[in-house]
Formats: structure tokens, sequence, C-alpha cells
């Protein structure tokens, strides 16, 4: 049986060290901001990537991000027909961006990895040195993101708690997918679960900030409207927030670190039959 951490000053006095060393602080978001615009210069002389555009997605985007957080950005091209775009084309762009970055001189690393499932250009910034990971019209990847946006601005914990479990789970050596562990969304997941069963709650079941089925809604691009789905999440939110209001969850950091691997620790495994 794992004890409950209450009232540890010790242990509260040490989550705010931490997020105090691993927080961004201004100065780290505009480092991120003049990556995209250095990347977007970088294209614009190559005429297969004319009018594209960099956007960010994860954690950036999401606004959970830490210092020694990488930057994942989409590549978006100027696609009139608005029909998704296969692997095989997809590569090809890549292909044309790692050329455009090595023409410029942007980059002091680099990896490409095409066999992903979605393919992927890594490389770090000379100048910023922000590590990005660049992949192709990405919109599944900045749907979730703007999700996980919205539900940040609920409540302050959720993205020091983010923040604290990745750190975690990077000391433990499980916050790599290309070695079979959990990457950083799985993690979010991990932590919303937490947060929403939670005496009382402290967010709702996701359906509440957006009623449909995300996957199947946007399976089609053309139906992509960015601004819409901001409308209908803080809708929702300003909504959750007023129904809400004198059901507070006042749990400190120190405890709900404490509950939630209390929580997990102790899940029964199920099987499917």
């Amino acid at each position: 049986m794992i004890e409950l951490v209450l009232n540890n000053d010790v242990l509260e006095k040490c989550i705010k060290d931490i997020l105090s060393q691993i927080k961004p602080a201004e100065d780290d978001v505009n480092k991120r901001l003049s990556a995209i615009k250095e990347l977007e210069v970088s294209m614009q002389p190559v005429a297969a990537l004319r009018g594209a555009a960099a956007k960010p997605f994860g954690s950036f985007l999401s606004n959970l991000y830490s210092k020694s957080g990488d930057l994942d950005i989409s590549v978006q091209l100027m696609n009139s027909s608005n029909l998704p775009i296969n692997k095989k084309k997809k590569i090809s762009i890549l292909k044309a961006v790692r050329t455009a970055l090595q023409k410029g001189g942007v980059y002091g690393y680099m990896e490409f990895i095409p066999q992903a499932r979605v393919p992927v250009l890594q490389y770090v910034s000379n100048r910023f040195g922000i590590s990005c990971d660049l992949s192709v019209d990405n919109y599944p990847g900045r749907i979730k993101s703007k999700i996980f946006y919205w539900i940040s601005t609920l409540d302050e914990r959720f993205g020091d708690m983010v923040l604290l479990i990745k750190e975690w789970a990077k000391a433990q050596n499980i916050n790599d997918p290309k070695s079979g562990t959990l990457n950083s969304y799985s993690l979010c997941l991990l932590v919303l679960f937490h947060f929403q069963t939670c005496e009382p709650a402290i967010l709702p079941p996701l359906e509440d900030i957006y009623e449909g089925n995300i996957t199947e809604d946007f399976a089609d691009m053309t139906l992509y409207n960015e601004e819409r789905l901001d409308e209908v999440c803080a809708a929702n939110i300003a909504k959750f927030q007023s129904q809400n209001k004198e059901q507070r969850n006042e749990s400190s950091l120190c405890d709900l670190l404490a509950t939630f691997f209390h929580k997990f620790a102790t899940l029964t495994p199920f099987r499917v039959m």
C-alpha cells in the first residue's frame, strides 16, 4: 500500500523547485516561434514548398511543454483539392524540406525517418538550439493538441502535473515510444484520467468539451475548421466552469501527485472476453 502524502512541506518545496527548472519562460516561447519562422523562410525558395506554412502542434500548441521539450511542426501545403496526401507524397515533401534546410545551413543535427507510420524529419536549429520534429499536413496532431490546450485552461494544476509526470517518466526511461514505452500524449491521457476521476472531479469528460467524435468529424480535412473547434471548446468550458463553481477540488499538487501513483498502482487489469 502506498501512503498518501498530506501536507508534506518538503515534497511541496521539491515540486516547486522542479517546476521552476522545467517550466518555460517568455524567452523559450520566443525561441520556438523564431524557429518556426526560420523554417518557413528556409522553405520558400523551394518550388515544391512555395506557399507552405509551418504550424506547431503537440505540447507547444497545448501549452504543456518544458524548456527542454521538442517542437512538433506540421508542414501544411497549399492543397487546392483538399484531398489527403498519401505517405509517398509526404516523404517527398520532407525530402524537399531537408534539402531546403541543408541549403540554408539551418541545422546542426538531422535525422530522416521515412519508415515511421507518420514520416518524420528531425533536426536541431543551429541558431536557436531547438529540437524540431517535422511531419506533413498533420491535422490529427493539431486537433488533439488544441483539445489539450482547452483542457489546460480549465485548471493550472493540469499543466503542472503533466510536466511533473513527463519528467518522472524521463527519469524512469519510460518516455520513449521508439523503445516501446509511453509517448508524451499517453502520459497526458493518464493525467487527464486522474483529474477526471478525482473526488470531486477537477476536469469533465471529453465529451463535455467536444460533443462529437473528433476522429470521425475531421476524417475529411475539407471539414476541418480550427476556428469552429475553438468556439465549441471555449463555449463548453465556460458552461462547465459556471456549473461547477461550488464544487472545486482544492487538492494540492503534492496530494494529486501522490494519489496519481496510488491510483495507477492499484488498478486491476481486466480481460476482454
